[in-house]
């Protein structure tokens, strides 16, 4: 998977990039969703886009094994160390208490003294493969906040693999290889996070970085870095926050990157510190997890600042007249605006996109004349808008559309959409092109139209590009709405 090669809608968040520069790393200031302010009319409510705070997400998950006996301890059984065959003292006895390494260790209080952990049972049916399923489950869309942390007891797994769900487990999609040796497992070159830019973000990686090494005393934690991600947008140390706001923002597919409602671990060959499996000693092989850290937030779609859990289930608790576990639709009798997920923009309060009760009171009659279809509202009290506007009045542009005399798609800027062959761009919703070209980008020879064509007597410029590619490459880009000559 990877990013379209052009962002058409990251036009409305580059100008905001540039002024606001510092936000905290904390996304903090969407922590109201609405304030009490005056009007000449009296007290009103000013509402603002709005999200739960982050939080340790492994309190509120239910987690499943797969087989469901892969627990140590039924029947008892003596583990060796994997760097001495020899060294055989650990005991795991599901019915002692002090001896037991039951699923929920993987969450318990960090700190303790000694360690406690998960283990599973040894890799006593070699060669037939020790293949273990952790899933984490919390019957809710979240987003994640900060990297998924794996801390191992044993040594750290030679071949695994981490999934994600976004429809409840029904559907798995890999998020990171890991492996000693990616070619070799997965048949995929070794990458790290380190290669990874903003337009091969959501490409899916194998790494080699935290499965080779023999010391795995050290070396205890798996890593998905999601903090490394940010940084791609927010800088290093994640200062220019307003960046990645309007990019997550305006690309549903990087949102949805970041979006789970399930995680899954899938252990496919534990550490064996050498080339060759020892068959005489195969109580040296398990997968033991002392800790998984999970930090991320309920997705409540910037409508509740706030998420409760009641019931081993949680609930966004929703504002702007919306309702539904991630505040998805529009409560009974508020629905004269379509329901629409908040916004991050402008920075720093965002837009509410509150629902709209079904009546509002008296007719408005006051509707942008450049942003409505009409000059009279509807009977709420609110006025149709043209594509790309939006407000009460239509007065207001969505994002990826700027105002000039109504709301127009924007064209070109200065960073990805450039006009081309020398040609300028005018207020992002034009390219002012030299004579010699024409169309959406100036990427048309202005031959193209003269008798003959470019390679005619009449024309002084050969023909640059084959008959349709243009037009093919545009409408896989912009989509239809922007293919209008306006040179």
């Amino acid at each position: 998977m990877r990013f379209p090669l052009l962002l058409t809608l990251q036009a409305s968040w580059l100008t905001v990039c540039q002024a606001t520069q510092h936000y905290p790393t904390t996304w903090g200031h969407y922590d109201l969703c609405k304030s009490e302010g005056y009007t000449d009319e009296g007290p009103t409510w000013y509402y603002m886009a709005c999200q739960p705070e982050a939080a340790d997400m492994t309190k509120y998950l239910k987690v499943f094994l797969d087989p469901p006996n892969i627990t140590c301890g039924d029947p008892p059984e003596t583990y060796c160390t994997l760097e001495n065959p020899y060294m055989c003292n650990n005991e795991c006895d599901s019915a002692t208490e002090e001896l037991a390494h039951p699923p929920e260790l993987m969450f318990d209080h960090e700190g303790r003294n000694p360690t406690t952990f998960w283990q599973s049972t040894s890799w006593k049916k070699y060669p037939k493969p020790l293949a273990v399923n952790i899933t984490l489950s919390w019957n809710k869309t979240i987003e994640l906040t900060d990297d998924i942390v794996i801390t191992f007891e044993s040594g750290r797994p030679e071949q695994m693999v981490l999934e994600k769900s976004l429809d409840y487990g029904r559907s798995w999609q890999p998020y990171q290889f890991y492996a000693t040796d990616c070619l070799d497992a997965f048949t995929m070159e070794p990458k790290s996070v380190r290669d990874i830019t903003q337009h091969t973000l959501l490409d899916i990686i194998c790494t080699e970085e935290y499965s080779r090494g023999y010391v795995w005393k050290n070396d205890k934690t798996v890593r998905f870095e999601i903090k490394d991600r940010f940084a791609l947008f927010a800088g290093p140390k994640l200062h220019n926050m307003a960046s990645l706001y309007g990019q997550l923002d305006t690309t549903k597919n990087l949102r949805d990157f970041f979006t789970i409602t399930d995680l899954r671990i899938r252990l496919l060959r534990p550490a064996t510190g050498a080339t060759m499996v020892d068959e005489y000693n195969l109580s040296r092989y398990f997968y033991a997890i002392s800790g998984i850290k999970v930090h991320g937030r309920c997705k409540c779609n910037l409508h509740a600042n706030s998420c409760i859990y009641d019931k081993e289930r949680l609930t966004c608790e929703c504002e702007h007249n919306t309702t539904g576990p991630d505040c998805g639709r529009c409560k009974k009798n508020y629905q004269a605006r379509a329901w629409s997920a908040g916004s991050y923009l402008p920075i720093p309060k965002g837009t509410a996109n509150i629902c709209l009760p079904n009546s509002v009171g008296p007719v408005n009659c006051n509707c942008n004349p450049f942003g409505s279809d009409t000059d009279r509202c509807n009977g709420t009290g609110y006025c149709k808008c043209k594509e790309g506007a939006t407000g009460a009045k239509c007065h207001e542009c969505l994002p990826g559309y700027l105002w000039d005399n109504g709301c127009k798609s924007r064209v070109c800027d200065s960073e990805l959409l450039r006009c081309q062959n020398g040609g300028v761009c005018v207020n992002n919703i034009r390219c002012q092109c030299p004579p010699a070209y024409t169309g959406l980008l100036c990427e048309k020879p202005r031959c193209e139209n003269e008798p003959g064509g470019c390679g005619g007597s009449y024309s002084g410029q050969a023909y640059l590009y084959p008959p349709g590619l243009i037009l093919l490459l545009l409408l896989s880009i912009l989509g239809p709405v922007f293919l209008v000559e306006i040179c």
